[in-house]
């Protein structure tokens, strides 16, 4: 996947936090939880290529079987890559948290991995994809600038003072070619967008049993990881 997408791109991922709203033509590839994959392999294969990419991370989850050690965190930091807050307890449904909850998850997760690695945390991701405005205002006022949700949309949008940005997801079992198609292709775009989008959906009509499948995959994950 990153040869095909290395000999399709003339620029490398971006990572740096820059104004997002500038209209440039740039991409990046991201990463969220904080698995021991983070340093092995996923590393390890961005710099074959050259490349760095941005990792989020759940604080609360560090040191834990399956997960990174906070020295494995201060390699991957020390190695270039951009790291950013992923929460602390990465919530069932994030965005059903209180205002204080919100505030308090990214506050806290922002302080743990500044502590950690002495480096200011300014960007983060939502977990579980549960995004909502509530959300974007309490990120903002915890201090990131950057926020990712897991909306398939090109275009970047503003809370406060918190740039939001969309992302495409590439899926286990996606051809190379169908992940460069993501970013070379309008039509590839548009239908990651609809299948979000009646995900979405089954998320708000059928969030129990939703929630409960989710759950059970990613445990089955985690058992895998470690």
């Amino acid at each position: 996947h990153l040869q095909c997408l290395s000999h399709t791109m003339a620029r490398p991922p971006l990572v740096s936090p820059v104004d997002m709203t500038a209209g440039h033509s740039d991409w990046l590839i991201t990463f969220d939880d904080g698995g021991k994959s983070f340093l092995h392999p996923i590393a390890d294969l961005l710099e074959d290529q050259g490349w760095r990419g941005w990792f989020f991370i759940t604080t609360g989850r560090i040191n834990t079987p399956g997960f990174m050690t906070t020295s494995e965190l201060k390699s991957l930091a020390a190695r270039g890559h951009v790291i950013g807050s992923h929460s602390v307890t990465h919530p069932a449904r994030f965005s059903a948290l209180t205002p204080d909850q919100l505030l308090a998850e990214w506050q806290d997760s922002r302080k743990r991995l500044q502590d950690w690695l002495g480096l200011p945390i300014e960007t983060a991701s939502v977990p579980g994809g549960f995004y909502s405005l509530a959300v974007a205002k309490s990120a903002s006022a915890a201090g990131v600038q950057v926020l990712f949700n897991s909306e398939p949309v090109s275009g970047v949008s503003k809370v406060a003072d918190c740039q939001i940005v969309g992302r495409y997801t590439v899926y286990r079992g996606m051809t190379a070619q169908a992940a460069v198609g993501l970013l070379t292709s309008p039509v590839a775009r548009w239908r990651q967008m609809a299948t979000w989008n009646a995900k979405k959906l089954l998320k708000k009509v059928a969030a129990k049993p939703y929630r409960f499948v989710r759950e059970r995959l990613l445990q089955a994950a985690y058992r895998e990881r470690s």
